[in-house]
C-alpha cells in the first residue's frame, strides 16, 4: 500500500475552532471514518485554534512544528495526512496533505471586508509576506498535495507555485439523500457567516411572490443580525429560521424544496452543492462563489447569476419556483453530476496506491 511498507497506522491531522462545527469538521470526520471502514488504525490529531491575537497564528505553527508523529507509546505511525492551515506544518517522512483551505484571510481573502488585515498597514502586510513564505517552504517538503476542490488547488498554485490534484468526496449523508416533492419554498444551508451571503437571499425574497417561502437551516455569527434584517424588510411569515437540525430533518428539507440557494464568496468546495444534487434539487449560485462553480452548469441544473443584487436574485428564485417542471429536469441532471463521487479514489490516492497500481 503505497511502497514496500504496508501502511496500517494513520495519524489525520485537523485544526479546531473549539465549540464550532463546519464543512471542515466534517470532511475530516468523514476520512477517518472511511479510513476505519477499511480496516485502517486511525486516530485524529485535533490541536485547538486561535487566530487572534495575530502572533497566535506564528504560535500554532510552531506547535504543530514541535509535534512527534512518528510513533505513539511505542506504536509506529506509518503515514501522516495532514488537511487545513496550520496541520501540514506537523513534521513526519510519510505524509501527504489533502488540503481544505489555508488562512484564507491572508491569501484571496486579503484586503476585502471579510478579513482583518490592512493592506495599507506594515505590520499586516508583514505578517502575510511571511505567512505565506513559511507555507511555500512547508508545502514544497510534501512528496504528495492533493487539495478538496479545484478552486483550492487554483489558489495554491495562484499564490504558493505548487500544483495539487483535487480530490472530490462524497458529503456525510450520502446515501441518505432523496428526493420528496418540490415545494413553495427555497432553501438555504450552511454556517451563518459573512461569506455565505445569505443576507443576499433575504433581499432577494422582497422580489418574489408572496407565496414563495424561504428555509434557511444553521447557525452562526450572523445569526441575530440575519433575523433582524428579515424582520426589517417583513420577511416574518415567509422565511423560517431553522437552526440547527438532526439529520433526518435535514434530508426532508432538502427533500421537500424547489431549489437550493447557495451563493458564498469564492467557496473551497461546498457540501450544500453535492447534497442538494443528491437530492435531485437545482441549485442558484454567483459567478464568484468557487467551487460550486465546479458542479453547477448555468441552464442545466442551476442558475449561475453574474451578480447577487436583490431584484436579479428574486427574479432567479421567482422563474425556478414557479416552474416545478424545470425544477425537476434540472435537478435530475444534478444528480447525474455528482452521484458517482465517492470515497475509494480519494483514500487510494491519499495511501499512494493509484502511483503503483
Amino acid at each position: 500500500m503505497g511502497g514496500s511498507s504496508p501502511v496500517r497506522t494513520i495519524a489525520v491531522c485537523a485544526a479546531q475552532v473549539p465549540f464550532f462545527q463546519g464543512g471542515a469538521e466534517a470532511h475530516v470526520l468523514g476520512l477517518v471514518d472511511n479510513l476505519r471502514d477499511r480496516d485502517y488504525e486511525v486516530d485524529l490529531i485535533n490541536i485547538p485554534y486561535k487566530w487572534y491575537p495575530h502572533d497566535q497564528l506564528l504560535k500554532s505553527i510552531e506547535i504543530w512544528g514541535m509535534l512527534d508523529l512518528t510513533e505513539s507509546n511505542g506504536k509506529p505511525i506509518d503515514l501522516v495526512i495532514t488537511t487545513k492551515f496550520p496541520s501540514y506544518f506537523a513534521n513526519h517522512p510519510n505524509k501527504v496533505l489533502w488540503l481544505i483551505h489555508q488562512y484564507r484571510q491572508m491569501y484571496d481573502l486579503f484586503g476585502t471586508e471579510y478579513s482583518e488585515f490592512d493592506p495599507a498597514d506594515a505590520a499586516s502586510m508583514a505578517l502575510r509576506d511571511k505567512l505565506i513564505a513559511m507555507d511555500t517552504r512547508v508545502l514544497r517538503t510534501y512528496p504528495r498535495i492533493y487539495t478538496n476542490a479545484g478552486n483550492t488547488a487554483a489558489r495554491l498554485k495562484t499564490h504558493n507555485g505548487i500544483d495539487a490534484e483535487p480530490l472530490y468526496h462524497p458529503p456525510r449523508l450520502s446515501g441518505r439523500y432523496y428526493s420528496d416533492t418540490y415545494g413553495d419554498y427555497i432553501l438555504s444551508v450552511g454556517r451563518l457567516d459573512k461569506l455565505k451571503r445569505v443576507d443576499a437571499l433575504l433581499r432577494a425574497m422582497r422580489h418574489t411572490a408572496a407565496d414563495i417561502r424561504c428555509k434557511i437551516v444553521g447557525t452562526g455569527p450572523e445569526e441575530m443580525s440575519l433575523k433582524a434584517l428579515a424582520g426589517e424588510l417583513g420577511l416574518e411569515k415567509r422565511v423560517e429560521f431553522l437552526g440547527f437540525v438532526p439529520d433526518d430533518r435535514l434530508l426532508r428539507e432538502y427533500a421537500g424544496c424547489a431549489a437550493v440557494y447557495f451563493a458564498p464568496r469564492d467557496e473551497d468546495y461546498g457540501y450544500i452543492t453535492l447534497e442538494a444534487f443528491l437530492s435531485r434539487k437545482p441549485v442558484i449560485t454567483a459567478v464568484d462563489s468557487g467551487g460550486p462553480l465546479e458542479f453547477v452548469e448555468d441552464g442545466t441544473n442551476g442558475l449561475i447569476l453574474p451578480s447577487l443584487e436583490a431584484e436579479e436574485l428574486g427574479r432567479a428564485i421567482a422563474s425556478l419556483l414557479n416552474d416545478r417542471e424545470r425544477c425537476s429536469l434540472w435537478g435530475e441532471a444534478g444528480y447525474g453530476r455528482v452521484k458517482d463521487i465517492g470515497w475509494d479514489h480519494v483514500i487510494r490516492a491519499l495511501l499512494g496506491e493509484e502511483e503503483h497500481a
